[in-house]
């Protein structure tokens, strides 16, 4: 496979400067802030806890928790993964073949597209504009569909333009997979952070029996540091194919982690509200800079996660911009060229408590640096 150039980027930079603007998950919680909010039961399960192995589809209890996102689905329709790339992994590696073809939403995470093109199958993509509001297109999907096609990958709320797709949209993508027998692949890993236009729209894998959702603790939860991710589909026989491929990877999930996730589930409603709320300061902040620097920068502002991608309007190249800042400022960007996106874009982060001191640091930057259109 090609460098996962995205995980190299943080790689490099992450952890080693101090101010993350480009981050894609929402201010962490400690583990005291965990424990504190277990109920007594829980406290028992956590202190208990024997360091063995787990349960290779996830503890029973954390895939009940889990099922409570998904109205119509059990602990049956539910296999948890050490993350959610492992999720992708075998998700994709279960679904594709290298006679299969497959539509893939672009930009997007590195993975949703090399894992499809490392078995061997034909790709297309489809490239989300950011003059349609960077919305799904229905149109272009439906002209892309060959004999063949076997799969739909999407990631809505979307990493990095933080759009959403909405209910009668969904439905209607999906009514082109019934048509076709088509899998669609569903990341969700942004679900419920954010305040959409509309309500949000169902998981994928509530509608329609051969969609697949994934979602994790990495993100709107705050959790990345315990690893866990799931994946809920109707489809039992798929769920047991992709347990088949986990059992030549983690094979089972951390012990702690999962009890960690089961408290942290149990509190959801708590997590998602405090999360909720630096995201929505942390808009208002950006709406302020966007007008404030409109001569610079543009976007069509996020609906759902904690990422956007701005359009970059100086004198020099997006890289050459986020170079400069990372070294003279230590303030991280990422530009687009890390989704092989060939124009002038950048992710911004804001989904943490810093992110306003991030973004001062943006504009001392900017009050010392020659970079105007």
């Amino acid at each position: 496979m090609n460098i996962f150039k995205l995980e190299e980027y943080l790689t490099k930079y992450e952890f080693s400067d101090k101010y993350l603007l480009c981050c894609s998950d929402a201010e962490s919680f400690t583990m005291s802030e965990i424990i504190d909010m277990a109920a007594p039961e829980d406290k028992k399960l956590w202190g208990e806890l024997a360091l063995k192995y787990t349960e290779p589809y996830g503890h029973p209890l954390l895939r009940k928790q889990i099922a409570h996102l998904y109205s119509s689905l059990l602990d049956e329709n539910i296999l948890c993964f050490a993350g959610a790339e492992e999720g992708i992994f075998c998700a994709l590696n279960a679904l594709v073949d290298s006679s299969d073809h497959v539509i893939v939403l672009t930009p997007c995470y590195q993975s949703l597209l090399e894992i499809p093109r490392s078995k061997g199958a034909e790709v297309t993509e489809i490239e989300l504009k950011e003059k349609n509001d960077w919305r799904v297109d229905l149109e272009a999907i439906r002209g892309a569909i060959k004999s063949n096609t076997t799969g739909i990958i999407i990631n809505f709320p979307h990493n990095p333009t933080g759009q959403v797709v909405e209910e009668d949209e969904l439905k209607a993508l999906i009514a082109i997979c019934e048509q076709g027998g088509i899998w669609l692949f569903s990341d969700e890993v942004y679900r419920l952070l954010g305040k959409p236009e509309q309500p949000w729209a169902s998981p994928a894998a509530c509608l329609y029996d051969k969609a697949l959702s994934l979602g994790v603790m990495s993100k709107a939860f705050g959790m990345a540091g315990v690893r866990i991710g799931w994946i809920a589909c109707k489809d039992k026989d798929v769920i047991h194919k992709m347990k088949l491929m986990k059992d030549y990877l983690s094979i089972c999930n951390s012990a702690p982690a999962e009890i960690l996730s089961m408290i942290a589930l149990n509190n959801k409603d708590a997590i998602l509200k405090r999360n909720n709320k630096i995201v929505a300061d942390n808009l208002k902040l950006l709406d302020e800079f966007f007008i404030e620097y409109s001569h610079l920068f543009e976007w069509v502002r996020p609906q759902g996660g904690c990422v956007g991608f701005v359009k970059y309007k100086g004198a020099v190249s997006v890289e050459t911009f986020c170079h400069l800042l990372v070294n003279k400022q230590h303030v991280l960007l990422m530009p687009a060229s890390i989704y092989d996106y060939a124009s002038n874009y950048f992710r911004i982060g804001f989904g943490r408590k810093n992110m306003p001191e991030c973004l001062e640091q943006l504009k001392e930057f900017l009050h010392h640096e020659v970079i105007s259109p």
